[in-house]
């Protein structure tokens, strides 16, 4: 099939040639992707990613010795923030298919990790084969000493792995410490749990995103970055006030929802002051530098509010009604007060999509009277 152009495509979504090799644009062509992988051999020979990329040249010369017109490319993505990363390699996959024309592409990975991409490839070229390249070792004790130790030397596997069961195992000593192995097991078990919600519905790329914007906006001078320091040392606080209402309210006969709004009883105010702090300084600097975005974050505090508002006056009638303890709200105090803070929250939500409605409005106004 003559009219068929053929792409042989390494990607390497960790971006281990630009982070090691200083590699940062994309390899295209024969001599330039064996001059990142000899780079990346030579920053770190260990790293599989080189025979991915010895694999997709040798791919590409079988084919080419066949007659096919094919072209040979390694793409990175970001070393620590995934997202970015994808962004990476879809922006420069899609201009590597339209610069040579590429009709079909065939995918040269060292794992299953790059093969997440596969649907960010697809979208634009059509992918015909994916090899995966798996490097051999030594089938004795030694060789699978050897590869544990390295896994856990890297650091991404480190982070992963490493982190929570020391965190777990830490929080687990602490509460023996105290005196209360009960509430040690629960907090351990607690710890798993989140961790594994974390990462199994990939909120913790959403937490590298955050630091990237922190970082962006300490370089960038910007107000947020104060106010999202404050926010995270206000939260902070919120946590270790959250825990300490929940250790005062617990009783053993209650359920975990239970739990969960003693926590919230203790931690909603200061998560909602956090969470306000964070919101305003994004509203001033978004008001400074683009203006024009304001009318979508306006309405955030008064969301927040509502939220917040709603969330207390629902963990106090819960510990009014539920606590065993003397609970400093009656029950009947404690429906009134639910009633009040319901009402209230609304009021703050609706106050906040008329104001977004109204401040959508004055700037589509100022910018079609060239005001702004």
């Amino acid at each position: 099939m003559p009219d068929e152009r053929t792409l042989i495509l390494c990607v390497d979504r960790d971006d281990d040639i630009g982070y090691k090799a200083d590699v940062n644009e994309p390899a295209v062509g024969r001599e330039k992707c064996l001059d990142a992988a000899n780079r990346l051999a030579l920053a770190d020979p260990e790293d599989s990613d080189v025979n991915a990329i010895f694999q997709a040249i040798k791919t590409y010369d079988e084919l080419s010795a066949r007659g096919e017109n094919v072209f040979v490319a390694v793409v990175g993505g970001n070393h620590t923030n995934m997202i970015d990363g994808d962004r990476r390699i879809s922006h420069d996959l899609g201009k590597i298919v339209w610069d040579n024309e590429i009709t079909e592409c065939i995918i040269v990975t060292d794992g299953a990790e790059d093969e997440f991409v596969l649907p960010i490839i697809q979208a634009s070229v059509d992918v015909k084969s994916v090899q995966r390249v798996i490097v051999k070792q030594m089938p004795n004790l030694e060789g699978t000493y050897y590869i544990i130790r390295k896994l856990l030397d890297d650091p991404k596997i480190a982070r992963t792995f490493l982190v929570p069961v020391g965190l777990a195992m830490l929080l687990y000593a602490v509460a023996n410490l105290l005196g209360s192995p009960e509430i040690a097991i629960v907090i351990v078990v607690g710890v798993i749990g989140v961790y594994l919600l974390f990462k199994g519905l990939g909120i913790d790329e959403y937490f590298g995103y955050a630091v990237n914007s922190l970082h962006k906006s300490f370089v960038g001078g910007r107000v947020t970055f104060v106010a999202y320091i404050s926010a995270l040392l206000i939260g902070s606080i919120g946590v270790i006030i959250g825990l300490t209402s929940l250790l005062e309210w617990y009783t053993p006969d209650q359920g975990l929802l239970f739990y969960l709004l003693s926590f919230v009883y203790g931690s909603v105010g200061y998560f909602t002051i956090a969470a306000l702090t964070a919101s305003i300084g994004k509203i001033i600097d978004v008001y400074l530098n683009e203006i024009n975005a304001l009318g979508r974050v306006i309405a955030v505090p008064f969301f927040i509010g509502a939220v917040g508002i709603i969330a207390y006056g629902a963990s106090v009638y819960a510990l009014s009604v539920g606590s065993s303890m003397d609970f400093p709200v009656l029950e009947v105090d404690g429906v009134r007060l639910i009633v009040y803070t319901t009402v209230i929250g609304l009021i703050s939500a609706a106050f906040g999509v008329y104001l977004q409605k109204y401040v959508s409005g004055w700037l589509k106004s100022a910018v079609e009277k060239d005001e702004l």
